[in-house]
């Protein structure tokens, strides 16, 4: 099998008006079919349960809906705040924990959107937000959700820089420099509760483009395709 190609230049020159989702590790041109990470609030299969219950979680990302993604809305809800910190690899397990977590008792579909675009780049040549807010439920999934009073919790493992990605910086180290972005793949786990002491657990993992410049900090680019660890 041919090894995906990594440039570090020129991410996101020359993009179509809808920003198709063709990430680079440090400009993150992957040559990978372009694939949403694990879907956020769901899992490969259905978790491992202590109940007889059963959450309400989709099968594959589900687009949110365009008419909520800008919805004006009061508070984030249980939604973190994104850190103030200029390392990518603590970014990045904050992003993911971030990502990981919800819980649709005190938290609307709206406030959950909101909430994470808190977290992305002001850069709108970098930001692809689609790639993020597709990792949400629809609406009235997210309703049913909230019906089972379903929330969970990450617990992050570790993050690190993809092998791909450490290459193509080794190759061309200045490149970094045009706009900072850096690719971090972060495992850990999901912890799920949902009503009548129902409970799950599963390993996650996805790859996170962040952007850090010096002197500022670090924010969430995009979800990325799946590299080589």
């Amino acid at each position: 099998m041919q090894k995906p190609s990594f440039t570090l230049s020129r991410y996101g020159a020359g993009w179509s008006a809808n920003r198709r989702v063709t990430l680079i590790a440090l400009a993150l041109t992957c040559l990978l079919a372009v694939a949403a990470a694990t879907a956020y609030l769901t899992g490969r299969g259905e978790p491992h349960r202590s109940s007889s219950s059963s959450p309400t979680v989709p099968s594959s990302p589900a687009p949110a809906s365009s008419d909520n993604t800008r919805r004006p809305v009061t508070g984030t809800g249980s939604v973190p705040q994104p850190p103030q910190v200029a390392d990518p690899l603590a970014f990045a397990r904050a992003a993911a924990g971030m990502l990981w977590s919800y819980d649709t008792r005190s938290t609307s579909h709206a406030q959950q959107l909101v909430g994470m675009e808190a977290w992305m780049t002001k850069e709108g040549e970098y930001s692809d937000w689609a790639s993020v807010s597709a990792q949400m439920p629809t609406p009235a999934l997210w309703a049913q959700m909230a019906d089972q009073q379903q929330r969970a919790a990450a617990t992050i493992t570790e993050g690190h820089y993809p092998s791909a990605f450490k290459q193509a910086f080794a190759d061309d180290p200045s490149a970094i420099t045009e706009a900072y972005i850096y690719a971090v793949t972060v495992t850990g786990k999901q912890t799920i509760r949902w009503a009548e002491d129902g409970r799950g657990a599963e390993d996650r993992s996805l790859t996170l483009a962040v952007q850090c410049r010096p002197s500022s900090d670090c924010s969430l680019v995009a979800i990325a395709p799946n590299v080589a660890p």
